[in-house]
């Protein structure tokens, strides 16, 4: 049987810092490597070179789209896989990549992405695995994706199925950059959806993404007012409608609309889409429960998250954060220890625990647990740990 070849394909700029742990990734997986340069000047060409890709240079025309149908052009196996260069291919999933390839059905297969470092929304999925054809092509200046051009075909050609890997497939380290940088992006993300919306007033995707980002950056009456407005359209997967209605939670929230926003991400909870996409949801929700005192449904919420993730760190930490509310102070001990062993950095773990411990009248492993919060702080944020060492003196309690 003759295997199917999969090519890398990636865009980059000035990436010569993350470039070789995105390559060192795809090692033995991927037959070759396409990396299109749009105009670096640190070297990124001659990391990938090292690894053996072909680049080539491409002049920057502020449309993502665009540069990566570029790159489309050079692939030449049976198989595209797309990374950006602050992602990694999870090697677990190889086995099952290299199987859903060799199925006739699939004209592309959607990844789970895990957003490293991400406070919301933890999980996304991408469509990156798709096969090589000259009609499967990116569309939208931002947030490029194939989907639309994937429709057109299942349209046309019924033989075809959308398949979807299991587990996570792809880590992506992008929300661990500078603020700095992540406001210049933020800033070009907002002129080019804007524009985009412009001539595509009702795209409900386009909506979601912009309405999200108008959120972010503080105009939350004209981002709710966008998402509402993604919601009439009656063509929407449910992939968008979760989106629509989980930024809508957001935005509410901070409108201090707390039972509208209830409600979205309740809604939200309902579609029939991957569970583990529904984790920030399910934590956001168990927030606004907590903040309104039903902490018996916060508590629901909290451990529904942490069932369909059990690495997922701060949903132990609300969930102790619950407990300690209802006065459950064992079983909050128990949660705090559990984000520790996820995450040993995590100082507002130590923190509570050491209030907790305190509580329930073990003094000496709450000064430990304090002892171990302020070295932290002392490392992340100096003030922090000051503050706190003065609260603690001020009720004669010395670490």
């Amino acid at each position: 049987m003759i295997m199917m070849t999969l090519s890398l394909c990636a865009i980059a700029k000035n990436e010569a810092a993350t470039l070789p742990s995105c390559l060192s990734s795809v090692k033995g997986v991927v037959d070759e490597i396409i990396l299109l340069d749009t105009g670096s000047v640190d070297g990124t060409t001659q990391v990938a070179q090292e690894y053996g890709a072909k680049v080539y240079p491409y002049e920057w025309c502020d449309d993502f789209s665009a540069a990566r149908n570029e790159a489309l052009n050079y692939v030449t196996g049976d198989w595209v896989l797309v990374l950006d260069a602050d992602e990694t291919l999870n090697r677990e999933i190889i086995p099952a990549l290299r199987q859903v390839m060799e199925m006739e059905e699939y004209l592309l297969v959607n990844l789970l992405r895990q957003e490293v470092g991400a406070k919301q929304s933890p999980y996304s999925l991408v469509s990156r695995l798709f096969r090589n054809r000259e009609d499967i092509r990116f569309s939208r200046p931002y947030h490029a994706l194939v989907d639309d051009s994937i429709a057109e075909i299942l349209g046309k050609e019924n033989n075809w199925e959308i398949g979807q890997l299991p587990g996570v497939a792809i880590f992506h380290s992008g929300y661990q950059a500078s603020s700095i940088a992540q406001k210049s992006k933020s800033t070009r993300a907002q002129a080019s959806m804007e524009k985009f919306l412009a001539a595509n007033p009702d795209d409900a995707y386009v909506c979601s993404k912009l309405g999200g980002l108008y959120i972010e950056i503080g105009k939350v009456a004209e981002g709710i007012s966008l998402l509402e407005r993604g919601l009439q359209n009656p063509d929407i997967d449910d992939q968008i409608k979760y989106e629509l209605y989980y930024h809508l939670g957001i935005g509410y929230t901070r409108a201090k609309y707390l039972k509208k926003a209830v409600a979205n991400y309740q809604e939200a909870i309902k579609l029939l889409i991957d569970p583990m996409l529904k984790l920030g949801a399910y934590n956001n929700l168990g927030n606004l429960l907590k903040t309104i005192g039903n902490f018996q449904a916060a508590k629901v919420a909290y451990e529904t998250a942490i069932k369909l993730d059990p690495n997922f760190a701060i949903g132990y930490f609300n969930l102790g954060a619950t407990f300690k509310e209802m006065g459950l102070l064992p079983k909050a001990i128990i949660a705090y220890r559990k984000v520790i062993e996820l995450d040993s950095n995590y100082g507002e773990a130590y923190q509570n625990l050491g209030l907790v411990l305190m509580r329930a009248g073990y003094i000496q492993d709450s000064k430990k647990a304090f002892g171990k919060a302020i070295a932290i702080y002392q490392q992340q944020n100096p003030k922090q740990a000051r503050e706190l060492q003065r609260s603690l003196e001020e009720i004669g309690f010395r670490v």
